[in-house]
């Protein structure tokens, strides 16, 4: 065997070996999600449309020039052709692109179409990003309610590789979890207003091929219709900040007997926490009470920016720790500032009980060394907000 065929056979199992292995990649689910929902199904066959033209457009190409490099080469005499100008060649290189892009415009329009589709919507649900969660708000069923990520702060921080060296395992859905999910029910068509509080964030979840921006004063909207019911799980999707990564979504697709029962559920609790903010407003707790609930409250809302130390990450995220707004400042401002926000503090007044905020005040104006002594209670909290 020659020396050139010896290169030709070497260059055939080289692409071979690529093809194998492009199939194995293939085999280790590194394709498009097939979702489940109709839409996405969609998506995901007008993706394998696409690819099996791009393939099959590799193959003839590369095909052709390697079968011209093989046996059309100086080294077996061959010469090349003269000519140019040709009114068939450039008639056909036109227009064989025009049929095949047509091919793949026409299923990607009426795919882009569906998706766009919100009419006869049965649900709405507004969903606002803001830095790092989301608020959920049922139209025409008075429900609303902020969902968080629910891994546990140790698990993630692994400071100095304490977590796992201690023999705890990361969660199964590690970054992927929330104390309260998004609900919706099966076999109905929901429609999403999604917008954000703040900066831009993109609510994602892959199995419903949907993926909307949220920005700060434009409301997008996008649609979703779910056959089976089932947790589905995504994040965010843009590049909102310092904790992006910690901001998941969670949807929970209950069955339509579930969903009413899980709405009966909510309307149950909405008045069950109004007649408990109620009687917080003659209650007087405790100082020791204060600052355990006020401490729990600062971890899962406070702590990511002020951090558990209270030292901050200046100049962005101020210390509380011997601050004017803990030590010196107003019990009033800084009700204010916690319920209202201020720069890239977002307001907790719809998110945190009045006992809550009541709490988390005391803490931050004790913990740390602040030590000023002010209590402050629910009663507190209701006056410095003028209701």
């Amino acid at each position: 065997m020659s020396r050139s065929n010896q290169r030709w056979l070497l260059g055939a199992w080289l692409c071979f070996g690529g093809l194998l292995s492009s199939t194995a990649w293939a085999d280790s689910q590194l394709n498009l999600t097939k979702g489940v929902t109709a839409v996405s199904r969609e998506v995901y066959d007008l993706h394998m449309l696409v690819l099996y033209i791009c393939t099959a457009i590799g193959v003839i190409v590369f095909g052709a020039m390697f079968w011209s490099m093989a046996f059309h080469r100086k080294s077996k005499g061959a010469k090349a052709a003269d000519f140019h100008e040709s009114t068939k060649v450039e008639i056909l290189w036109t227009a064989i692109p025009i049929v095949i892009l047509i091919s793949m415009a026409v299923p990607a329009t009426s795919t882009l179409i569906d998706m766009e589709n919100n009419n006869n919507s049965e649900v709405t649900i507004q969903i606002t990003g803001s830095q790092w969660k989301w608020h959920y708000k049922y139209f025409d069923q008075g429900i609303e309610y902020y969902s968080v990520l629910s891994t546990p702060r140790e698990e993630y921080e692994n400071q100095n590789g304490t977590f796992e060296g201690n023999g705890n395992a990361k969660g199964e859905n590690y970054l992927l979890e929330v104390d309260k999910p998004l609900v919706i029910p099966a076999n109905k068509k929901v429609r999403f207003l999604i917008t954000s509080d703040d900066v831009i964030h993109s609510w994602w979840v892959p199995a419903f091929a949907v993926k909307q921006d949220a920005n700060p004063g434009f409301i997008n909207e996008a649609w979703t219709k779910v056959d089976v019911p089932g947790v589905y799980r995504g994040q965010c999707a843009e590049l909102c900040g310092k904790d992006h990564g910690f901001m998941p979504v969670v949807v929970e697709v209950k069955s339509e007997q579930d969903y009413d029962a899980w709405l009966n559920e909510q309307h149950a609790l909405i008045a069950q926490a109004a007649d408990a903010e109620k009687a917080s407003l003659d209650a007087t707790m405790s100082k020791d009470e204060l600052m355990q609930l006020g401490e729990a409250t600062y971890m899962a809302h406070c702590a990511a920016c002020h951090q558990p130390t209270g030292l901050g990450l200046p100049p962005t995220f101020p210390a509380l720790k011997d601050s004017i707004v803990a030590t010196q400042g107003s019990i009033a401002e800084h009700i204010s500032l916690i319920e209202n926000g201020k720069g890239m503090m977002p307001p907790f007044g719809k998110q945190l009980s009045l006992k809550e905020i009541a709490a988390v005040v005391t803490y931050e104006r004790n913990a740390w060394g602040n030590d000023t002594g002010d209590l402050v209670q629910s009663s507190d909290v209701k006056a410095a907000s003028g209701e």
